[in-house]
């Protein structure tokens, strides 16, 4: 009798004492809904799964419109903990949707202010990054044609038939380029010069990938198009990933005074999540310099915080326009359909 109560004992012990640490070593999955051009290095991201107990699944979405769409869509049954890529042009609509939950982060304290446009922390900026237009610089040094430094030197007889962009309606970068003639322009006058643009031999296609890889004489060598809507940083990506070494960049970006839009991304918690905690500590990392050091060379885009040093490649071949376009957020809000729709109707009707 004594060596079965001794025995039970010891079992119920043995039970009590391992069953904690199974648990403990069964991490929780933690859901980042991103859009698709979202990269982190893997080691980062074990890096913070060691630390915090957790699996990070990234949930990729579609462009930064449709993965917000989609979050929206499905705020009643959230998909995921932590939404990353909402960027200026849909900050607005993002909040006004109600899908995320107000975070001061203490890292916010490192940020510069400039960036953070959501006064309720319901969104935290992440990045930014600078949509201009790209020229193939071989095309002009072989014409023996000056780079156009303006947007209005852009109708001239010269440049005709030279620039492809991204459609509006389905492309974030169309979008920001829109913007940028909005802001630049003004409200009263952007439809004229898109009439004048397109009786310059405009090119309008769906998305940046068919706009910089099968238009764009600078990166494919047989497109037709030498200038591009794209970003400041991509003369950069040019040289990282080229199949030869090279010292040169072959395209470079028009950087003046109203020819770019500015771009900031965020991240915000989605409401609704049941890791309130993780999902503070993700926000977290994001923000702290190791993450703001790896976003350069994965996503090519820019830190928002100062103390991030860029890679030497972004100093030496990739621009930061001294005075981009920028529109509020409530401004951008409140017309972004009825901008899209007139802009279709001036240039694609």
């Amino acid at each position: 009798m004594k060596k079965s109560i001794v025995l039970t004992t010891m079992l119920f012990l043995l039970i009590t004492a391992c069953s904690p640490n199974e648990q403990n070593q069964q991490p929780t999955t933690l859901t980042i809904m991103t859009h698709d051009s979202f990269e982190v290095s893997a080691a980062l991201v074990s890096s913070f799964e060691k630390a915090n107990n957790v699996k990070v699944s990234f949930l990729k979405s579609g462009d930064a419109g449709s993965a917000l769409n989609k979050a929206i869509l499905s705020k009643s049954a959230p998909l995921a903990d932590v939404f990353y890529g909402v960027d200026n042009t849909f900050l607005s609509r993002a909040v006004e949707a109600g899908i995320f939950e107000p975070y001061n982060s203490p890292a916010l304290k490192g940020i510069t202010e400039v960036y953070r446009l959501d006064p309720g922390n319901n969104l935290l900026p992440v990045d930014y990054g600078d949509v201009c237009i790209n020229y193939d610089k071989a095309y002009f040094s072989m014409h023996n044609l000056a780079i156009p430094a303006t947007l209005e030197e852009l109708l001239k007889p010269e440049y005709k038939n030279m620039l492809v962009m991204e459609n509006p309606a389905t492309s974030s970068t169309g979008l920001a380029f829109l913007l940028a003639t909005i802001s630049h322009f003004g409200q009263a006058n952007f439809l004229d010069y898109w009439k004048n643009l397109r009786l310059n031999g405009l090119t309008v296609v769906d998305d940046w990938t068919t706009a910089y890889y099968t238009n764009f004489s600078g990166s494919s060598g047989h497109g037709q198009q030498p200038l591009v809507v794209s970003y400041a940083s991509s003369p950069a990506a040019e040289v990282i990933y080229a199949s030869t070494k090279l010292t040169e960049a072959p395209t470079d970006s028009i950087t003046g005074a109203g020819t770019c839009f500015r771009q900031v991304e965020f991240v915000g918690i989605l409401k609704g999540t049941i890791h309130r905690q993780l999902a503070e500590k993700f926000v977290d990392f994001m923000l702290k310099v190791p993450f703001q050091e790896d976003m350069p060379l994965q996503m090519f885009v820019y830190p928002v915080n100062p103390a991030a040093k860029l890679p030497p490649e972004f100093v030496q071949y990739a621009r930061v326009p001294e005075t981009p376009e920028s529109l509020a957020p409530e401004v951008i809000a409140s017309n972004r359909d009825a901008w899209i729709a007139s802009w279709t109707e001036t240039v694609l009707h």
